[in-house]
Protein backbone atom coordinates (compact mmCIF):
# COMPACT_ATOMS: atom_id res chain seq x y z
CA UNK A 1 0.00 0.00 0.00
CA UNK A 2 1.66 3.20 -1.18
CA UNK A 3 0.99 6.79 -0.07
CA UNK A 4 -1.94 7.25 -2.49
CA UNK A 5 -3.63 4.09 -1.23
CA UNK A 6 -3.10 5.12 2.38
CA UNK A 7 -4.51 8.59 1.75
CA UNK A 8 -7.66 7.39 0.01
CA UNK A 9 -8.18 4.47 2.37
CA UNK A 10 -7.71 6.66 5.44
CA UNK A 11 -10.14 9.27 4.15
CA UNK A 12 -12.79 6.72 3.20
CA UNK A 13 -12.39 4.66 6.34
CA UNK A 14 -12.70 7.73 8.57
CA UNK A 15 -15.90 8.72 6.79
CA UNK A 16 -17.17 5.15 7.09
CA UNK A 17 -16.63 5.09 10.87
CA UNK A 18 -18.29 8.48 11.39
CA UNK A 19 -21.33 7.60 9.29
CA UNK A 20 -21.66 4.12 10.80
CA UNK A 21 -21.54 5.44 14.35
CA UNK A 22 -24.06 8.16 13.54
CA UNK A 23 -26.53 5.88 11.78
CA UNK A 24 -26.22 3.19 14.44
CA UNK A 25 -26.79 5.71 17.24
CA UNK A 26 -29.95 7.05 15.58
CA UNK A 27 -31.44 3.60 14.93
CA UNK A 28 -30.36 2.38 18.36
CA UNK A 29 -32.25 5.20 20.07
CA UNK A 30 -35.42 4.24 18.19
CA UNK A 31 -34.96 0.61 19.19
CA UNK A 32 -34.26 1.15 22.90
CA UNK A 33 -37.51 3.08 23.29
CA UNK A 34 -39.26 -0.26 22.85
CA UNK A 35 -37.49 -1.59 25.94
CA UNK A 36 -38.18 1.44 28.12
CA UNK A 37 -40.57 -0.70 30.19
CA UNK A 38 -37.48 -2.29 31.76
CA UNK A 39 -37.24 0.87 33.85
CA UNK A 40 -40.83 2.06 34.02
CA UNK A 41 -42.48 -1.24 34.88
CA UNK A 42 -39.78 -3.80 35.55
CA UNK A 43 -37.97 -1.86 38.26
CA UNK A 44 -34.52 -2.06 36.66
CA UNK A 45 -31.75 0.50 36.87
CA UNK A 46 -30.54 2.70 34.03
CA UNK A 47 -27.26 0.74 33.98
CA UNK A 48 -29.11 -2.54 33.42
CA UNK A 49 -31.26 -0.88 30.78
CA UNK A 50 -28.30 0.32 28.72
CA UNK A 51 -26.31 -2.91 29.19
CA UNK A 52 -29.22 -4.91 27.78
CA UNK A 53 -30.15 -2.60 24.90
CA UNK A 54 -26.50 -2.18 23.83
CA UNK A 55 -26.45 -5.86 22.88
CA UNK A 56 -28.46 -5.10 19.73
CA UNK A 57 -25.83 -2.68 18.36
CA UNK A 58 -23.87 -5.29 16.34
CA UNK A 59 -27.09 -6.49 14.69
CA UNK A 60 -27.79 -2.92 13.60
CA UNK A 61 -24.23 -2.44 12.37
CA UNK A 62 -24.48 -5.55 10.19
CA UNK A 63 -27.31 -3.94 8.21
CA UNK A 64 -25.97 -0.37 8.28
CA UNK A 65 -22.28 -1.07 7.51
CA UNK A 66 -22.70 -1.42 3.70
CA UNK A 67 -24.82 1.74 3.60
CA UNK A 68 -22.27 3.65 5.69
CA UNK A 69 -19.49 2.43 3.40
CA UNK A 70 -21.40 3.59 0.32
CA UNK A 71 -21.87 7.07 1.81
CA UNK A 72 -18.17 7.21 2.72
CA UNK A 73 -17.14 6.23 -0.82
CA UNK A 74 -19.43 8.90 -2.30
CA UNK A 75 -17.97 11.47 0.09
CA UNK A 76 -14.38 10.56 -0.80
CA UNK A 77 -14.95 10.63 -4.56
CA UNK A 78 -16.77 13.97 -4.26
CA UNK A 79 -13.92 15.36 -2.17
CA UNK A 80 -11.28 14.17 -4.65
CA UNK A 81 -13.23 15.72 -7.49
CA UNK A 82 -13.98 19.04 -5.79
CA UNK A 83 -10.34 19.47 -4.80
CA UNK A 84 -9.28 18.65 -8.40
CA UNK A 85 -7.33 15.67 -7.09
CA UNK A 86 -8.96 13.33 -9.60
CA UNK A 87 -7.63 15.54 -12.39
CA UNK A 88 -4.10 15.41 -10.94
CA UNK A 89 -4.33 11.64 -10.42
CA UNK A 90 -5.44 11.15 -14.02
CA UNK A 91 -2.72 13.48 -15.33
CA UNK A 92 -0.14 11.44 -13.41
CA UNK A 93 -1.10 8.40 -15.49
CA UNK A 94 -2.92 6.51 -12.74
CA UNK A 95 -5.65 4.38 -14.29
CA UNK A 96 -9.13 3.89 -12.78
CA UNK A 97 -8.17 0.26 -12.11
CA UNK A 98 -5.27 1.44 -9.97
CA UNK A 99 -7.37 4.09 -8.23
CA UNK A 100 -10.02 1.51 -7.40
CA UNK A 101 -7.64 -0.53 -5.23
CA UNK A 102 -8.06 1.33 -1.88
CA UNK A 103 -11.85 1.35 -2.27
CA UNK A 104 -11.78 -2.38 -2.93
CA UNK A 105 -9.71 -2.90 0.21
CA UNK A 106 -12.29 -1.01 2.25
CA UNK A 107 -15.09 -3.11 0.73
CA UNK A 108 -13.20 -6.28 1.67
CA UNK A 109 -12.75 -5.02 5.25
CA UNK A 110 -16.43 -4.13 5.58
CA UNK A 111 -17.41 -7.49 4.10
CA UNK A 112 -15.28 -9.32 6.69
CA UNK A 113 -16.85 -7.26 9.48
CA UNK A 114 -20.37 -8.04 8.23
CA UNK A 115 -19.55 -11.73 7.90
CA UNK A 116 -18.07 -11.90 11.41
CA UNK A 117 -21.04 -10.12 12.95
CA UNK A 118 -23.58 -12.27 11.12
CA UNK A 119 -21.79 -15.56 11.70
CA UNK A 120 -20.77 -15.20 15.34
CA UNK A 121 -20.95 -11.85 17.13
CA UNK A 122 -24.63 -11.01 16.60
CA UNK A 123 -25.93 -14.50 17.55
CA UNK A 124 -23.65 -14.52 20.58
CA UNK A 125 -24.93 -11.18 21.85
CA UNK A 126 -28.53 -12.06 20.96
CA UNK A 127 -28.21 -15.10 23.22
CA UNK A 128 -26.91 -12.88 25.98
CA UNK A 129 -29.84 -10.54 25.38
CA UNK A 130 -32.36 -13.38 25.70
CA UNK A 131 -30.71 -14.60 28.90
CA UNK A 132 -30.66 -11.16 30.50
CA UNK A 133 -34.27 -10.47 29.59
CA UNK A 134 -35.23 -13.84 31.05
CA UNK A 135 -33.37 -13.01 34.24
CA UNK A 136 -35.16 -9.68 34.47
CA UNK A 137 -38.52 -11.35 34.09
CA UNK A 138 -37.58 -14.08 36.54
CA UNK A 139 -36.69 -11.61 39.28
CA UNK A 140 -39.98 -12.09 41.13
CA UNK A 141 -39.09 -10.02 44.17
CA UNK A 142 -38.00 -7.00 42.05
CA UNK A 143 -40.65 -7.22 39.33
CA UNK A 144 -43.81 -8.74 40.80
CA UNK A 145 -43.45 -8.33 44.53
CA UNK A 146 -43.48 -4.54 44.78
CA UNK A 147 -46.12 -3.63 47.37
CA UNK A 148 -48.47 -0.88 46.30
CA UNK A 149 -47.44 -0.82 42.64
CA UNK A 150 -48.90 -2.09 39.38
CA UNK A 151 -46.34 -4.08 37.42
CA UNK A 152 -46.65 -5.36 33.85
CA UNK A 153 -44.27 -8.27 33.30
CA UNK A 154 -45.73 -8.98 29.86
CA UNK A 155 -48.00 -7.19 27.43
CA UNK A 156 -51.51 -7.74 28.77
CA UNK A 157 -50.45 -9.17 32.16
CA UNK A 158 -50.45 -6.84 35.21
CA UNK A 159 -49.72 -7.68 38.86
CA UNK A 160 -50.57 -5.73 42.00
CA UNK A 161 -49.40 -6.73 45.48
CA UNK A 162 -50.94 -4.95 48.46
CA UNK A 163 -48.38 -5.99 51.05
CA UNK A 164 -45.46 -8.32 51.47
CA UNK A 165 -45.34 -10.59 54.53
CA UNK A 166 -42.19 -12.47 53.49
CA UNK A 167 -40.21 -13.29 50.35
CA UNK A 168 -42.84 -15.84 49.30
CA UNK A 169 -45.99 -14.76 51.19
CA UNK A 170 -48.10 -11.76 50.15
CA UNK A 171 -51.43 -10.12 50.82
CA UNK A 172 -53.92 -8.16 48.70
CA UNK A 173 -53.19 -9.72 45.29
CA UNK A 174 -54.67 -8.60 41.99
CA UNK A 175 -53.82 -10.10 38.57
CA UNK A 176 -55.26 -8.64 35.37
CA UNK A 177 -54.78 -10.90 32.32
CA UNK A 178 -55.82 -9.62 28.89
CA UNK A 179 -53.35 -11.61 26.78
CA UNK A 180 -56.23 -13.53 25.22
CA UNK A 181 -58.03 -11.18 22.85
CA UNK A 182 -61.32 -13.03 23.24
CA UNK A 183 -61.34 -13.10 27.05
CA UNK A 184 -60.16 -10.91 29.90
CA UNK A 185 -59.87 -12.18 33.45
CA UNK A 186 -59.09 -10.46 36.74
CA UNK A 187 -58.10 -12.39 39.85
CA UNK A 188 -58.42 -10.82 43.31
CA UNK A 189 -57.25 -12.71 46.39
CA UNK A 190 -56.69 -12.01 50.07
CA UNK A 191 -53.39 -13.87 50.28
CA UNK A 192 -50.93 -15.79 48.16
CA UNK A 193 -47.60 -17.52 48.33
CA UNK A 194 -45.05 -18.81 45.81
CA UNK A 195 -44.69 -22.59 45.56
CA UNK A 196 -41.87 -24.43 43.79
CA UNK A 197 -42.82 -27.89 42.45
CA UNK A 198 -41.50 -30.36 39.91
CA UNK A 199 -44.03 -28.97 37.44
CA UNK A 200 -42.80 -25.38 37.82
CA UNK A 201 -43.27 -22.21 39.87
CA UNK A 202 -46.79 -21.20 40.92
CA UNK A 203 -48.41 -18.32 42.79
CA UNK A 204 -51.06 -20.03 44.90
CA UNK A 205 -53.79 -17.60 46.01
CA UNK A 206 -56.50 -18.20 48.62
CA UNK A 207 -59.89 -16.62 49.42
CA UNK A 208 -60.64 -14.65 46.30
CA UNK A 209 -62.68 -14.07 43.17
CA UNK A 210 -62.12 -14.53 39.43
CA UNK A 211 -63.85 -12.05 37.15
CA UNK A 212 -64.07 -13.14 33.49
CA UNK A 213 -65.41 -11.17 30.58
CA UNK A 214 -65.67 -12.91 27.20
CA UNK A 215 -66.06 -10.89 24.03
CA UNK A 216 -68.84 -13.18 22.81
CA UNK A 217 -70.86 -12.93 26.05
CA UNK A 218 -73.00 -10.04 27.13
CA UNK A 219 -72.45 -10.32 30.88
CA UNK A 220 -69.30 -11.14 32.86
CA UNK A 221 -68.97 -14.11 35.21
CA UNK A 222 -67.77 -14.15 38.81
CA UNK A 223 -66.28 -17.26 40.41
CA UNK A 224 -65.35 -17.46 44.08
CA UNK A 225 -62.46 -19.75 45.03
CA UNK A 226 -60.69 -20.99 48.10
CA UNK A 227 -57.46 -21.79 46.25
CA UNK A 228 -56.27 -20.68 42.82
CA UNK A 229 -52.83 -21.31 41.25
CA UNK A 230 -51.25 -18.99 38.67
CA UNK A 231 -48.35 -20.42 36.66
CA UNK A 232 -45.20 -18.30 36.90
CA UNK A 233 -42.98 -20.85 35.13
CA UNK A 234 -42.77 -18.92 31.83
CA UNK A 235 -41.07 -16.10 33.74
CA UNK A 236 -38.37 -18.15 35.44
CA UNK A 237 -34.89 -18.71 34.07
CA UNK A 238 -34.29 -22.35 34.84
CA UNK A 239 -34.73 -24.40 31.70
CA UNK A 240 -36.89 -21.70 30.07
CA UNK A 241 -34.42 -19.88 27.83
CA UNK A 242 -35.26 -20.78 24.24
CA UNK A 243 -33.15 -19.49 21.37
CA UNK A 244 -34.70 -18.48 18.05
CA UNK A 245 -33.21 -18.23 14.57
CA UNK A 246 -31.51 -14.89 15.26
CA UNK A 247 -29.63 -16.55 18.14
CA UNK A 248 -28.20 -19.35 15.99
CA UNK A 249 -24.65 -19.20 14.68
CA UNK A 250 -24.15 -19.34 10.93
CA UNK A 251 -22.68 -22.83 11.01
CA UNK A 252 -25.75 -24.00 12.92
CA UNK A 253 -27.90 -22.71 10.08
CA UNK A 254 -25.73 -24.26 7.36
CA UNK A 255 -25.44 -27.64 9.11
CA UNK A 256 -28.44 -27.81 11.48
CA UNK A 257 -29.21 -30.52 13.95
CA UNK A 258 -31.84 -32.85 12.41
CA UNK A 259 -33.67 -32.86 15.75
CA UNK A 260 -33.77 -29.06 15.98
CA UNK A 261 -37.26 -27.92 16.95
CA UNK A 262 -37.13 -24.81 14.76
CA UNK A 263 -35.93 -26.83 11.75
CA UNK A 264 -38.97 -29.08 12.07
CA UNK A 265 -41.51 -26.32 12.67
CA UNK A 266 -40.07 -23.47 10.57
CA UNK A 267 -37.83 -24.92 7.86
CA UNK A 268 -38.61 -22.05 5.47
CA UNK A 269 -37.51 -19.40 7.99
CA UNK A 270 -34.38 -21.46 8.59
CA UNK A 271 -33.41 -21.18 4.91
CA UNK A 272 -34.31 -17.50 4.77
CA UNK A 273 -32.09 -16.65 7.75
CA UNK A 274 -29.17 -18.65 6.37
CA UNK A 275 -29.24 -17.11 2.88
CA UNK A 276 -29.75 -13.61 4.29
CA UNK A 277 -26.54 -13.90 6.29
CA UNK A 278 -24.61 -15.52 3.44
CA UNK A 279 -25.58 -12.77 0.98
CA UNK A 280 -24.94 -9.84 3.35
CA UNK A 281 -21.09 -9.77 2.88
CA UNK A 282 -21.52 -9.42 -0.90
CA UNK A 283 -23.31 -6.07 -0.82
CA UNK A 284 -20.24 -3.96 0.16
CA UNK A 285 -18.46 -5.11 -3.03
CA UNK A 286 -21.52 -4.38 -5.17
CA UNK A 287 -22.02 -0.93 -3.67
CA UNK A 288 -18.40 0.15 -4.08
CA UNK A 289 -18.32 -1.05 -7.71
CA UNK A 290 -21.49 0.89 -8.57
CA UNK A 291 -20.27 4.06 -6.87
CA UNK A 292 -16.78 4.00 -8.38
CA UNK A 293 -17.98 3.14 -11.88
CA UNK A 294 -20.26 6.19 -12.04
CA UNK A 295 -18.29 8.76 -10.03
CA UNK A 296 -14.59 8.16 -10.72
CA UNK A 297 -14.52 10.54 -13.73
CA UNK A 298 -13.22 14.08 -13.05
CA UNK A 299 -15.94 16.72 -13.38
CA UNK A 300 -16.06 20.47 -13.31
CA UNK A 301 -18.00 22.27 -10.61
CA UNK A 302 -20.53 23.25 -13.27
CA UNK A 303 -21.33 19.62 -14.06
CA UNK A 304 -21.78 18.68 -10.41
CA UNK A 305 -22.44 14.99 -11.02
CA UNK A 306 -26.02 15.08 -9.74
CA UNK A 307 -27.35 12.56 -12.28
CA UNK A 308 -24.56 10.09 -11.50
CA UNK A 309 -25.04 10.53 -7.76
CA UNK A 310 -28.77 9.90 -8.00
CA UNK A 311 -28.14 6.89 -10.23
CA UNK A 312 -25.72 5.40 -7.70
CA UNK A 313 -28.23 5.85 -4.90
CA UNK A 314 -31.05 4.37 -6.98
CA UNK A 315 -28.96 1.40 -8.14
CA UNK A 316 -27.70 0.57 -4.64
CA UNK A 317 -31.13 1.02 -3.11
CA UNK A 318 -32.73 -1.08 -5.86
CA UNK A 319 -30.22 -3.89 -5.42
CA UNK A 320 -30.72 -4.00 -1.66
CA UNK A 321 -34.48 -3.74 -2.04
CA UNK A 322 -34.35 -6.66 -4.46
CA UNK A 323 -32.53 -8.66 -1.78
CA UNK A 324 -35.19 -7.85 0.79
CA UNK A 325 -37.91 -8.84 -1.67
CA UNK A 326 -36.25 -12.17 -2.39
CA UNK A 327 -35.95 -12.78 1.34
CA UNK A 328 -39.64 -12.06 1.85
CA UNK A 329 -40.66 -14.28 -1.08
CA UNK A 330 -38.31 -17.01 0.10
CA UNK A 331 -40.63 -17.89 2.97
CA UNK A 332 -43.17 -19.24 0.49
CA UNK A 333 -40.99 -19.75 -2.60
CA UNK A 334 -37.53 -21.14 -1.72
CA UNK A 335 -36.25 -20.58 -5.29
CA UNK A 336 -36.49 -16.81 -4.78
CA UNK A 337 -33.66 -16.97 -2.24
CA UNK A 338 -31.19 -18.00 -4.95
CA UNK A 339 -32.04 -15.04 -7.18
CA UNK A 340 -30.04 -12.70 -4.92
CA UNK A 341 -26.66 -14.25 -5.72
CA UNK A 342 -26.74 -13.85 -9.55
CA UNK A 343 -27.94 -10.25 -9.24
CA UNK A 344 -25.18 -9.26 -6.82
CA UNK A 345 -22.44 -11.32 -8.48
CA UNK A 346 -23.29 -9.98 -11.96
CA UNK A 347 -23.21 -6.42 -10.61
CA UNK A 348 -19.79 -7.03 -9.08
CA UNK A 349 -18.45 -8.94 -12.09
CA UNK A 350 -19.61 -6.65 -14.87
CA UNK A 351 -18.70 -3.51 -12.93
CA UNK A 352 -15.25 -4.83 -12.07
CA UNK A 353 -14.67 -5.79 -15.71
CA UNK A 354 -15.56 -2.27 -16.84
CA UNK A 355 -13.23 -0.77 -14.23
CA UNK A 356 -10.45 -3.17 -15.23
CA UNK A 357 -10.78 -2.06 -18.85
CA UNK A 358 -10.70 1.59 -17.82
CA UNK A 359 -14.30 2.33 -18.71
CA UNK A 360 -16.59 4.56 -16.70
CA UNK A 361 -19.97 6.13 -17.28
CA UNK A 362 -20.43 9.88 -17.16
CA UNK A 363 -24.21 10.19 -17.12
CA UNK A 364 -24.05 13.94 -16.52
CA UNK A 365 -22.50 14.51 -19.94
CA UNK A 366 -25.11 12.31 -21.57
CA UNK A 367 -27.91 14.06 -19.70
CA UNK A 368 -27.20 17.80 -19.83
CA UNK A 369 -29.34 19.33 -17.10
CA UNK A 370 -28.50 22.86 -18.18
CA UNK A 371 -29.77 22.20 -21.69
CA UNK A 372 -32.91 20.54 -20.37
CA UNK A 373 -33.47 23.52 -18.07
CA UNK A 374 -33.00 26.00 -20.92
CA UNK A 375 -35.40 24.09 -23.19
CA UNK A 376 -37.97 23.93 -20.41
CA UNK A 377 -37.76 27.68 -19.82
CA UNK A 378 -38.06 28.27 -23.54
CA UNK A 379 -41.24 26.24 -23.79
CA UNK A 380 -42.73 27.96 -20.77
CA UNK A 381 -41.90 31.36 -22.31
CA UNK A 382 -43.61 30.39 -25.58
CA UNK A 383 -46.68 29.21 -23.70
CA UNK A 384 -46.80 32.46 -21.74
CA UNK A 385 -46.81 34.64 -24.88
CA UNK A 386 -50.16 36.15 -25.75
CA UNK A 387 -51.84 34.65 -28.78
CA UNK A 388 -51.69 36.85 -31.93
CA UNK A 389 -54.92 38.63 -32.85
Amino acid sequence: MDSLDRYIFRTTFSGFVVVLVGLTAVIWVTQILRQIDLITSQGQTVLVFFSITSLIIPSLMMVLAPIAMLIAVLYTLAKLNNDSELVVIGAAGISPRRLFRPFLMLAALVSIIVLFIGAYLSPRLQRELVQQLSQVRADLVANIVRPGGFTSIEHGLTFHIGEKHSDSHFGGIMIDDSRNTTERSTVIAEEGHIVQTDRGTFLVMTDGWVHRRRAADRDPTFVQFESYAFDLSPYTVAGRVIYGLREKYLWELINPDPDDRLLKTAAAQFRVEMHDRLAAPLYPFAFVVIAFLLLCIPRTTRQGGLISLLTVAAAAFGLRLFGFACTALGRSTPEALYAVYPAVVLTIGLGSLAIYRGRAFDLDRQVDLSALYDRLLGRLARLARPAPR
